[in-house]
């Protein structure tokens, strides 16, 4: 069974490259009926901090990307490391290194000034352990014994063969003085425990694998797959970071971003279907393997994920967008926090306005003229349209509305219909102060739908202020 596994370190909040990663970790576990595990990698006890674990977790779960296992963290498993360690010891595949911080600082500034190699200089390496006083042992870092000859070939799914050599590999430490245990050992002790068949992983990390082959061929279990995913690069070719923008996923749920959005952004950055542009989710694991996950990096693109969005806004299903919109109409203050509304009204006003909106922000902000209670009218539109050539015809309007007992499009364009063909009209001279009189400006989906979502009651208070507003200047 396939078992893959998203391993991010709670150092900062999940951003777009480990989302793309735990995004490629699923759509892979699912295309394949395996698992999809997170592990937490937090044995950086310094940078990693409950909040970013928590804020990790949160941008998985608003992204839907389910995982199977889970939650593991790391610092759970010291002693689990622990005793793998002491296996290394008692087959002589590790040894104590004695070296100070500060010593092993100056021979990497001696190296570089020498142009050689900035690696363990291995003088530890066929030394006895060392004895303290009375027997005690000395503290010291023990570092794995790299083979110093001939090559490592990583046998990448999206690189193909890429060969190290040996020579150039450090002897890394594996546990500290202090008794912790470092990065790429963990990562190999991990996936070993947790039946890992897959590593998919950014291409940051392709340096690490002949090292950690190294670790599992010396542990005696068998190497995982791997698959090095290119990385995401700013618009100007360097590595995306923050001043290209926003990089945390929970930075576009606050500007107003849909999570299938961004998924089907995120799996366009390497990945490719034929010409196919937009997925559903389902087509997603249907369809996605690694043969069609270029080598290439892309290039972030903010102005195609927010066509992207608008796209996904107009395709979603009104009740749906009912339920994201809802944060953003309080944010707004359009409606208070806790304030109750009719789900099923808000669904049927979002869908005229769809079409229109880019972000969820754009939405609520649009939605503002039919929950408000007195519309804030643009002074050109006031000037324009509420004036004393439509005084009277809002008048015979509101006197017909109020009579209407049937309070929807079709029969609201019978009224409009019968005003202008007496006035011997066009439908603007009307359609376009009734217009701002409900939404303050002049542009508005279609004004009987607009008319029919606001209500009577509303639409009634709204003409008759309008009227008022225009009579003063008469």
């Amino acid at each position: 069974m396939v078992r893959v596994r998203f391993a991010p370190s709670p150092t900062g909040h999940l951003h777009i490259g480990g989302a793309r990663t735990a995004l490629f970790n699923f759509l892979y576990a699912r295309h394949n009926n395996g698992k999809f595990i997170i592990r937490i990698e937090d044995t950086d006890r310094t940078r990693s901090t409950e909040e970013y674990i928590e804020a990790i977790i949160e941008g998985m779960k608003w992204l839907k990307l389910d995982w199977d296992e889970g939650p593991f963290r790391q610092t759970d498993r010291f002693d689990v490391y622990r005793n793998y360690v002491n296996k290394l010891v008692s087959e002589g595949k590790v040894y104590y290194c004695y070296c100070s911080p500060e010593e092993l600082e100056q021979r990497r500034k001696d190296a570089l000034a020498q142009g050689k190699p900035q690696k363990y200089d291995g003088r530890c390496r066929n030394k006895e352990r060392v004895q303290g006083s009375e027997g005690s042992r000395v503290q010291a870092a023990i570092r794995f014994k790299m083979p110093q000859e001939g090559q490592t070939i990583v046998d990448d799914m999206i690189r193909g063969k890429v060969i190290f050599e040996n020579e150039q590999l450090d002897d890394l430490i594996i546990m500290r003085s202090d008794g912790s245990p470092t990065y790429n050992f963990t990562v190999v002790v991990d996936d070993v425990d947790m039946k890992i068949t897959h590593v998919i992983r950014g291409d940051d990390h392709l340096n690490n694998t002949p090292k950690q082959i190294h670790i599992y061929k010396a542990l005696g279990y068998e190497i995982p797959k791997f698959a090095h995913l290119p990385m995401i690069l700013g618009s100007d070719k360097a590595r995306l970071s923050k001043r290209h923008g926003a990089t945390s996923v929970m930075a576009y749920k606050e500007m107003g971003y849909l999570p299938d959005a961004l998924i089907n952004y995120l799996v366009r950055f390497g990945w490719s279907y034929g010409d196919k542009e937009i997925f559903t989710r389902e087509e997603l694991i249907k369809y996605f393997s690694f043969e069609n996950v270029g080598k290439s990096s892309a290039v972030f693109n903010p102005e195609k994920l927010l066509w992207l969005n608008s796209q996904y806004i107009i395709k979603s299903d009104p009740k749906e967008l009912a339920e994201f919109v809802m944060p953003f109409l309080e944010n707004a203050d359009i409606i208070h926090k806790g304030q109750a509304i009719d789900m099923e009204w808000l669904s049927k006003a979002i869908k005229t306005l769809q079409e229109r909106a880019k972000t969820l922000i754009e939405l609520a902000n649009s939605l503002r003229y039919y929950i408000t209670e007195n519309v804030q009218y643009d002074e050109k539109a006031k000037a324009k349209f509420l004036n004393e050539k439509s005084r009277d015809i809002l008048i015979e309007l509101k006197n017909h509305i109020e009579s209407l007992t049937d309070f929807s499009a079709p029969e609201l364009e019978k009224i409009f219909q019968s005003i202008v063909e007496k006035h011997n009209l066009k439908l603007g001279p009307l359609a376009q102060p009734v217009r701002v009189a409900m939404t303050g400006g002049t542009e508005s989906p279609g004004i009987f739908e607009v008319l029919e979502i606001i209500g009577k009651e509303k639409t009634l208070k709204r003409l008759d202020r309008a009227i008022k507003t225009i009579e003063p200047n008469l």
